[in-house]
């Protein structure tokens, strides 16, 4: 089994600053991707970015140029470093990764979430 356990997030003003972590434990063989999704209150969860296991980074057209995301393979963890945050941020930030448990099974799996909002 695969757990994701995710840090950071809380409460900033617009314009300000926050971080978001993820790490990976369990039964892995090889981290595929990793990445951060969110859902804001009545509506559907959205991909924030996106990182594969060679670097490729996919982002959201509405965070590109403000958040960026990391890896550190070492440590099947994540990072979301979020800049010039907007209220329209504020949403539930989770933790996603696709992961080999063995050389063929792999699985999608999800943090618990941790939420971030952003005051005007």
């Amino acid at each position: 089994q695969v757990q994701l356990v995710e840090s950071g997030g809380g409460l900033a003003q617009a314009g300000g600053s926050l971080s978001v972590s993820c790490a990976a434990s369990g039964s892995i063989f090889r981290l595929i991707a990793m990445g951060w999704y969110r859902q804001a209150p009545g509506k559907e969860r959205e991909l924030v970015a996106q990182i594969n296991a060679g670097g490729a980074i996919n982002y959201a057209e509405s965070v590109k140029g403000r958040f960026t995301i990391s890896r550190d393979n070492a440590k099947n963890a994540a990072y979301l470093q979020m800049k010039s945050l907007k209220p329209e941020d504020t949403a539930v930030y989770y933790c996603n990764a696709y992961i080999y448990s063995d050389t063929t099974h792999w699985d999608n799996y999800w943090g618990q979430g941790t939420q971030v909002t952003v005051s005007s």
